[in-house]
């Protein structure tokens, strides 16, 4: 039998091949910090102030390689961002350069999902053992910073936007984190804001590069999903955010929200480039607003 060069090229590339030094310059780091929670957390946050989550090259027609090479030159060279299977694939990798202990998982998206729906495993996070402690991470989940989390039922400290998040073990689905808040990509109802929500369930089974494959799949090409008829760029910044879905602009910082439609192929590059860091040419930007 012979493989997909797609699906032959996404298995794990090894440490070595992983250049290290445009990894951390892409997220704003001068040295690879300890390999220590607190080294884990600063990663965490580096990599999802620097690299947008978004879904843009769907919508231009490209498709989502997961080969790692591809990846590598997509977030850090060409300076794009990506959805999880990108995001978090990248993240493995550094991760493994620098000497911390992880492996991939996979999960179900349960936020948005229809009630008596059960959604497929198309999310990808990351287990990292601390001291022999399971610890979740995860850069790939567009909204507010999730940070590293101990595999064990519990909550955690309210974040910048003050969302909280907690994990439940989940009899069917293995373990449900959920949030508590107003997560800065939604619009929420004050009484959704005020009860927990459920953001995705996974488990800690082992995950081979094929179920990676099945996923970006089923994600990057079935019609009618949040990813396939709508535009998505997010970033967290110090002290806010900034998100883009379709051609409607919101920012957060301390001074407060804003908000502005984009009516022109020009407005939209240019927010893409001001607040998100990408750059894109003219044409690009007219077939994504036309979207």
């Amino acid at each position: 039998m012979t493989l997909s060069p797609l699906l032959a090229d996404s298995s794990p590339a090894r440490a070595e091949e992983f250049d290290l030094a445009a990894y951390l310059g892409r997220i704003g780091l001068d040295a690879p910090p300890p390999v220590s929670l607190e080294g884990l957390a600063l990663l965490v946050r580096a990599h999802r102030m620097a690299i947008p989550f978004e879904n843009l090259d769907i919508a231009l027609g490209r498709g989502i390689s997961l080969a790692p090479q591809a990846i590598f030159d997509k977030l850090v060279h060409r300076r794009r961002g990506g959805y999880c299977f990108e995001q978090n694939a990248l993240f493995h990798r550094a991760l493994a350069a620098m000497g911390f202990d992880g492996r991939p998982l996979m999960g179900r998206v349960w936020l948005g999902a229809q009630a008596g729906d059960v959604p497929p495993r198309t999310h990808q996070l990351e287990l990292v053992t601390l001291d022999g402690r399971p610890w979740i991470a995860d850069v790939g989940f567009g909204g507010s910073l999730t940070p590293p989390l101990p595999l064990a039922e519990g909550e955690s400290e309210a974040g910048p936007d003050g969302v909280r998040f907690r994990l439940t073990r989940d009899p069917d689905h293995g373990w449900l984190l959920a949030h508590l808040g107003a997560p800065s990509y939604t619009e929420v109802t004050a009484e959704e804001a005020a009860r927990w929500q459920p953001q995705y369930s996974f488990t800690e089974h082992p995950v081979f590069p094929v179920d990676m494959e099945m996923g970006n799949h089923w994600t990057s090409t079935r019609p009618g999903t949040r990813f396939t008829s709508l535009l998505m760029v997010h970033r967290i910044t110090g002290d806010g955010f900034a998100s883009l879905i379709g051609n409607r602009l919101r920012l957060r910082d301390a001074r407060g929200t804003g908000e502005a439609m984009l009516e022109t192929p020009a407005a939209f590059r240019r927010a893409l480039a001001d607040h998100f860091g990408m750059a894109l040419d003219g044409e690009e930007a007219t077939r994504l607003h036309a979207f």
